[in-house]
């Protein structure tokens, strides 16, 4: 394997690095990597690995570019809004260094394809924004035998690691337990600022470099956390455990998160279709409510359990907000409160 004229121009920068050379760029071009999650952390780490010149990298995820996610995912536009990432991605991408192999997967990453399809990479990187997905790839690389670049963002704050690094220790030795369902809200539901998973996934795509190189220290058995409001940094060392062995993988992670998929969903558009039927109830917050309703009564999730007897009992209800994750826990609170009635989670939300 060697470089083209071509490519020589393209990585002219890494060339003329010692640290690099020709012999870091062709490790770079026979390297295999494969990025799940093609969002927020997803879009920094595919396109400067693309920039670096990674010879292969695979793309796996299920969703479709949304307006929402042009804040701070940066590699789409307007023009990609209802097209698959991963298409929109490679699309973009290829436009940056043709010189790369995309591998595609529009689907989602589960416990029966995630080993399978670790083990055609060299390199995995967590660019996934739920506690069940990164569990999900934890346990695929462990047992695909596989390095797993970890990435994480809430609010103004970030996380990275490398994790199962030459035998380092994995997520699990870090959090052996999940946290409780909707304890950690995701950015579609508490926010974020856009510029975070910027940085995240430039240090995630660091790491991967790193590796490929043989450069620097790699964070195995630390966690550096980023505060951007203070701009500080913090690395925090821990330890592989024997508790954290994984034999295979878990049937439903997120069953193992504590996530119940027995609520019963409804769209927009069937609500729209049969809203006779149904009791709205809308459980985000006030602000979110002056903004935008699609109507029915109004309770915050905070505020649900004190309020129960207020709410409208003579009909199945309908629970919304804003992508479908904190009506979910208000169901969970109804259930133990025993509501009378059907209770129903408005899919995706409301806008």
């Amino acid at each position: 394997m060697e470089l083209s004229p071509e490519e020589k121009k393209h990585y002219n920068r890494h060339l003329i690095l010692n640290e690099i050379g020709l012999e870091g760029q062709l490790k770079l071009k026979k390297a295999k990597v494969l990025v799940v999650g093609a969002g927020g952390l997803g879009c920094p780490i595919l396109q400067y690995l693309t920039a670096a010149g990674v010879g292969t990298i695979g793309i796996i995820d299920d969703d479709v570019v949304e307006v929402s996610n042009l804040q701070r995912q940066i590699l789409y536009t307007y023009d990609d809004v209802g097209t698959s990432k991963v298409l929109a991605a490679v699309a973009h991408l290829s436009r940056l260094n043709p010189f790369v192999n995309f591998l595609t997967y529009q689907e989602k990453l589960t416990s029966k394809n995630a080993v399978e399809l670790f083990e055609q990479f060299d390199i995995i990187v967590d660019g996934s924004d739920n506690f069940p997905t990164r569990y999900l790839c934890n346990d695929a690389a462990v047992l695909a035998k596989k390095p797993l670049v970890f990435g994480a963002i809430y609010k103004f704050e970030g996380q990275v690691s490398v994790f199962n690094y030459r035998d380092g220790p994995t997520y699990r030795c870090l959090y052996p337990n999940a946290p409780k369902p909707n304890e950690v809200l995701n950015c579609s539901e508490i926010g974020v600022l856009g510029v975070l998973p910027g940085i995240i996934g430039c240090l995630q795509a660091n790491e991967v470099l790193k590796i490929i190189c043989e450069l620097g220290e790699v964070l195995r058995g630390k966690l550096l956390t980023f505060d951007a409001l203070k701009m500080q940094q913090l690395l925090v060392h821990f330890e592989k455990t024997d508790e954290a062995k994984i034999s295979e993988l878990q049937s439903d992670y997120n069953f193992f998160c504590g996530i119940m998929a027995s609520i019963a969903e409804i769209s927009i558009q069937q609500l729209e279709s049969n809203q006779e039927t149904y009791n709205l109830l809308d459980v985000r917050e006030d602000f979110e409510r002056a903004q935008y309703h699609i109507g029915g009564q109004h309770i915050p999730l905070g505020e649900l359990q004190e309020r129960f007897d207020e709410i409208n009992k003579e009909k199945n209800l309908v629970v919304y907000c804003k992508s479908g994750v904190r009506s979910k826990k208000a169901i969970e609170i109804l259930k133990k409160l025993h509501f009378s009635k059907r209770l129903i989670n408005l899919k995706e939300g409301c806008f």
